[in-house]
């Protein structure tokens, strides 16, 4: 048996509260409890950290140079990037392509899926919005007929997390229905909607507000669209991208202050240059430049996903918009991993579940991670 670990001294950020002076004791691939199980356990003298659990990031396109719209090792190289950044457990993302493209993709993905190299499947177009598409190729949107988004359900072979979509579109509200009488996400987003039909979204079964305010219209006093019915709803999860770029703080601040740590879910919507940095890239069909960290697509200067990391992000969740550290760890971690039916496992730091850590210094910079009891990032602590 190997010897256990026992991560001491840190401040750790459990579902109760924080811990100071707090020890988490790792056996094997899972968190014990208090007590190590066997006599020669590691000591690891974590003071002057913080212990959080690992990253859910349920909305993710790629990084380190390569995309979930890729090949197997592409998926790979993406999904190891965003390990090394904190983020161990991930969705991934695809863009709007051709239909027979999306469904062969969605069986690669779900091979993955089954292998535990991500969590499942995010299908983020093409039933969006003309209006309102972003950095989606226009000439492969369609609506959402109910027969066309089951196949995609299909093809994901019971790994498909959550489908984005535009309600208002023909077809979209019976799409939502069938979403979630299968069990999976329907999320509002690249959407045109009124508010009076971003309620009917929300009473079929809508659950996700995929990145509040972006690729929406704008919250307005006479027609408050889509904004004011996902924030007031309490069946609904808005995504936030907590960048500096996709939202002003007053609005990030708005949408935690009305919405409440319990539904926010912060995401990175990361591309190919997550973790790389600047240079050309593609999203899909795309073309997208990158200069200073924020991406757009070369065609028409729409902002094209981000080059976000979790760890960057809970960094300046804390020390820029000041929200504190337990309402950063519930909106990523604990949230998107009950959304995503895995809170059983990861999300938090309690007893059985999986050993997904991140450890992060003073600052809030990042120090280590372990996923499934295995340093990814070896904080070299003695």
């Amino acid at each position: 048996m190997a010897p256990s670990k026992v991560l001491a001294g840190a401040r750790v950020v459990l579902p109760t509260g924080i811990v100071t002076d707090g020890r988490v004791v790792v056996e094997g691939t899972r968190i014990a409890g208090a007590a190590p199980g066997n006599e020669h356990a590691e000591i690891i003298d974590v003071r002057d950290h913080w212990l959080v659990p690992g990253f859910v990031d349920m909305h993710n396109h790629g990084g380190g140079g390569a995309s979930f719209s890729g090949t197997a090792d592409d998926i790979l190289t993406a999904v190891r990037t965003h390990r090394l950044h904190g983020t161990t457990t991930l969705v991934a993302s695809t863009v709007t392509d051709d239909m027979d493209v999306l469904v062969k993709q969605a069986g690669l993905l779900s091979e993955l899926a089954e292998q535990g190299d991500i969590a499942g499947i995010h299908f983020e177009g093409p039933f969006i919005s003309p209006c309102r598409k972003g950095a989606h190729s226009a000439a492969l949107l369609r609506d959402p007929d109910p027969a066309e988004v089951r196949k995609l359900i299909d093809a994901g072979r019971g790994r498909a997390s959550m489908v984005t979509l535009a309600a208002e579109l023909p077809g979209g509200i019976d799409s939502v229905r069938l979403l979630a009488e299968h069990g999976v996400i329907a999320a509002i987003g690249h959407t045109d909607a009124t508010y009076e039909q971003t309620v009917e979204a929300i009473d079929a079964g809508a659950t996700v507000a995929t990145h509040l305010f972006n690729a929406m219209p704008p919250l307005g006093h006479r027609t408050p669209g889509p904004v004011a019915a996902l924030l007031e709803d309490e069946r609904i999860t808005v995504e936030l991208i907590d960048d500096g770029t996709h939202l002003h703080p007053a609005a990030l601040q708005l949408a935690f202050h009305h919405a409440g740590a319990g539904r926010v879910a912060l995401i990175t919507d990361a591309m190919d240059a997550a973790g790389i940095g600047d240079g050309r890239y593609m999203l899909g069909p795309l073309e997208v430049e990158v200069s200073e960290g924020v991406a757009r697509l070369v065609e028409g200067g729409s902002i094209a996903g981000s080059t976000l990391t979790l760890d960057r992000a809970f960094q300046r969740a804390v020390t820029v918009d000041r929200l504190p550290v337990e309402d950063v760890v519930a909106a990523i971690s604990a949230n998107p991993a009950r959304l995503l039916g895995v809170y059983d496992r990861v999300g938090s730091l309690e007893p059985g579940k999986d050993a997904d850590l991140v450890l992060l210094d003073a600052g809030f910079g990042l120090k280590g991670v372990m996923r499934r009891g295995e340093w990814v990032v070896d904080p070299q602590l003695g």
